[in-house]
C-alpha cells in the first residue's frame, strides 16, 4: 500500500541565505534579497524551500551556532522581513522549512550564559559539564573542526563538551526542562506558520552514559568518538517525545541530518509506524569519494560503489520509510566539479546528474545554484576562505603540522565546504548581481559565463532541465512512488535502473563517463518503451530503446511498460 503525502511529491530547493542575495549591499545575502527572488523559484516549479539558519548568532559557524531561537540575526534582516517572506511563500504556494539546530547552541546563548556562572546555576544541567581527568580533557573525543572536544572553563574549574566549535557547547538532553524548552520553541515557530523542520545533526542529541574515552589503538591526542554520540541510547526516545509534544500536532515536513546512519538505523527513524521523523539525510554516498583518512583524503568515486549504495537505500526504506536525495548542500562540493566534469561537459554532467537523482525514489532536494550548473572555486589564497573546518584543518595540517601547502589546497579545492557558498551567480553586472557591496566571501570568477539570468535566456541550459525534471514528478506518479531496481549492476560508466508502479515502468539510463559507452537492455528486463520522457542531447525518440550508444554524460528516460 503507497502512503501519499504532498511532501513526497514536493521538491525542496535549499537556500544558504549567507550567499544568495543581498538586498541592501552589505555584501551579505538577506532575507528580504530571498523575497526579492521568489518567482524565480517559483518559475523553476520547486514547492519547498528549506532555510539555512536566519537566527541570531555571532556567526562563529556561519549560523550554526545559535544565540537566540526566537529572533533575527541583525545581518539579514528583522523578524517583520522574515514574516513578509513567509507571507509572500504562502502567497505563491511556496512551503518553508527552517533549520532547526538543537544538538548545540551558541555560547553566547542566555542559556549558556547562565550555565557558566556557578555549578548550582538552574540552567547548570542545560549543557553538558565535567571535571578535568588526569589534569587533562574529561575524553579523548575530538571535535568535528579539529582538535579537543572540550573546552576548559576557568569560572567552575569544569570543561563542557561541544562537538563542533569551541562557541558551540552541546545541549543536554538528559534534561527534561532542556527538552520542554525546545519543544515550545519549536511550537513558537510552527504556530508562526512554518511548514517544517530540517534537524541538524539530530541524531547526535543522545551521548553514551559515562562518556568513555573512544578506542584509540594509534595513541592519537583525540579522536572520533562517534560510536558515543552517534544514534545513541536514548535517541529514539528522544524523537517520539518530540514528535508526540510537536510534530504530530501539524502537517508538516520532517528531515533528520544523521551523519553516521545506516539503513536498519534509518528504518527505525523513518518508519511512519514508529512516529519519529519522516526522512533522514544521510552521507553514505557522499562518502564514496574519501580514502581511509576521512573526507580530506581524495580518492576518485568508484560508479560501483556509488550504484552499491543508492540501490541499499533506495530497496532498504523502499515500503517503510523513505529517501532523501540529494547531491549538493551548504556542506558539499560542487556535484558537477565532483562527480561531473565541470569543463567540456559542464552542462551535459549537470543535466546527467539531476537526471540521475530526480528519477530516484525520494524527496529531491536542490542546492543554490545547482539548478544554473555552477561550480567548484579555486581561491588562490587561504586567506579567501571563510569556512572555520577548512581554516582549522589547514591550521593543523600546515601550519602547525608542516604538510605540504599545495596538497593541502588541492583537497580544499576538491573538497571545502565553501566550494558550496560562493554567491549565487545571476547576471554579468559586477559580483554576479549577488550585491552592490563588497561580497562577504569572493564570487567566482566564471559568472560571466555560469549565471541564472543566461540560463533562463537559453532553452538548453541546465535551468531549464530542471525545469522539466520536476515538471515530471509532478506529471508522472511513478516517478515519486514507483518501486526502484538496479540494472546493469556491474558496468563501471553507466548507471541504469528501473522504476515500476501500478502496471506502469520507467527506464532510466545515465553514462557517468566522458567516452561514448554502448548500452544493451539486459535480456531478464522486460521493458516495453511508449515515450522518451526526457534527455539531455537532441534524441529521436524512442526507436532504438533496446540497444543504443551513449554519449559523454547521457541521460536517457523511457516510460512504457
Amino acid at each position: 500500500m503507497t502512503h501519499k503525502a504532498w511532501w513526497k511529491e514536493s521538491v525542496v530547493y535549499q537556500i544558504y541565505p549567507r550567499s544568495f542575495n543581498d538586498s541592501n549591499g552589505d555584501g551579505i545575502g538577506d532575507i528580504k534579497g530571498i523575497t526579492e527572488k521568489l518567482d524565480y523559484l517559483k518559475n523553476l516549479g520547486i514547492e519547498v524551500i528549506w532555510l539555512s539558519p536566519v537566527y541570531k548568532s555571532p556567526n562563529d559557524d556561519n549560523g550554526y551556532d545559535i544565540a537566540d531561537y526566537k529572533a533575527i540575526m541583525d545581518e539579514f534582516g528583522t523578524m517583520e522581513d522574515w514574516e513578509e517572506l513567509l507571507e509572500e511563500m504562502h502567497n505563491r504556494d511556496l512551503k518553508l522549512i527552517m533549520d532547526l539546530v538543537v544538538n548545540h547552541s551558541s555560547d553566547e546563548h542566555e542559556w549558556f550564559q547562565e550555565s557558566r556562572k556557578s555549578k548550582d546555576n538552574p540552567f547548570r544541567d542545560y549543557y553538558i559539564w565535567r571535571t578535568s581527568k588526569d589534569g587533562k580533557e574529561p575524553n579523548n573525543w575530538e571535535s568535528a573542526f579539529s582538535g579537543p572536544a572540550w573546552d576548559y572553563d576557568e569560572q567552575t574549574d569544569e570543561y563542557y563538551l561541544h562537538l563542533f566549535s569551541k562557541k558551540q557547547p552541546d545541549l543536554n538532553w538528559e534534561n527534561p526542562k532542556l527538552r520542554q524548552e525546545i519543544y515550545d520553541m519549536m511550537k513558537w515557530w510552527l504556530n508562526k506558520g512554518v511548514d517544517g523542520f530540517r534537524m541538524d545533526v539530530i541524531n547526535f542529541i543522545s551521548k553514551v552514559p559515562g562518556l568513555p574515552d573512544a578506542p584509540n589503538p594509534e595513541g592519537k591526542k583525540y579522536v572520533g568518538g562517534g560510536q558515543y554520540f552517534m544514534n545513541g541510547p536514548r535517541i529514539h526516545d528522544y524523537l517520539k517525545e518530540m514528535n508526540d509534544e510537536v510534530l504530530s500536532k501539524y502537517d508538516i515536513m520532517t528531515v533528520g541530518e544523521m551523519p553516521g546512519v545506516d539503513v536498519e538505523e534509518a528504518k527505525k527513524y523513518t518508519d511512519p509506524d514508529r512516529k519519529e521523523l519522516q526522512m533522514v539525510f544521510q552521507f553514505e554516498h557522499m562518502d564514496l569519494d574519501s580514502g581511509p583518512n576521512g573526507k580530506w583524503d581524495l580518492k576518485p568515486l568508484d560508479l560501483k560503489d556509488l550504484k552499491q549504495s543508492i540501490t541499499r537505500w533506495q530497496k532498504g526504506l523502499q515500503g517503510i520509510g523513505w529517501n532523501s536525495l540529494y547531491l549538493n548542500n551548504h556542506d558539499q562540493p560542487r556535484i558537477v566539479s565532483r562527480f561531473g566534469n565541470d569543463k567540456e561537459y559542464r552542462l551535459e554532467s549537470a543535466k546527467m546528474l539531476g537526471t540521475f537523482l530526480h528519477m530516484l525514489q525520494g524527496t529531491p532536494f536542490i542546492y543554490q545554484g545547482e539548478e544554473i550548473g555552477m561550480t567548484n572555486i579555486h581561491f588562490d589564497s587561504i586567506d579567501d576562505y571563510k569556512d572555520i573546518e577548512i581554516l582549522n584543518m589547514y591550521q593543523e595540517k600546515v601550519v602547525e603540522g608542516n604538510e605540504d601547502p599545495d596538497k593541502v589546497m588541492e583537497s580544499i579545492y576538491v573538497k571545502g565546504r565553501d566550494n558550496a557558498r560562493t554567491p549565487i551567480q545571476w547576471d554579468t553586472s559586477e559580483n554576479a548581481g549577488f550585491t552592490t557591496g563588497e561580497p562577504w566571501i569572493k564570487v567566482n570568477p566564471n559568472y560571466k559565463e555560469i549565471n541564472a539570468e543566461q540560463a533562463i535566456n537559453d532553452e538548453n541550459s541546465v535551468y531549464h532541465y530542471y525545469r522539466q525534471l520536476i515538471q515530471l514528478r509532478k506529471k508522472h506518479e511513478i516517478i515519486v512512488y514507483g518501486e526502484y531496481d538496479l540494472i546493469l549492476e556491474s558496468h563501471d560508466q553507466i548507471y541504469a535502473y528501473t522504476r515500476t508502479f501500478e502496471g506502469e515502468k520507467v527506464l532510466v539510463v545515465t553514462n557517468f563517463s566522458e567516452q561514448e559507452v554502448p548500452f544493451e537492455l539486459p535480456t531478464g528486463v522486460s521493458f516495453e518503451a511508449k515515450e522518451l520522457l526526457i534527455s539531455n542531447y537532441p534524441n529521436e525518440g524512442i526507436q532504438d530503446y533496446h540497444s543504443f550508444t551513449l554519449k559523454p554524460y547521457e541521460a536517457r528516460v523511457y516510460k512504457g511498460v
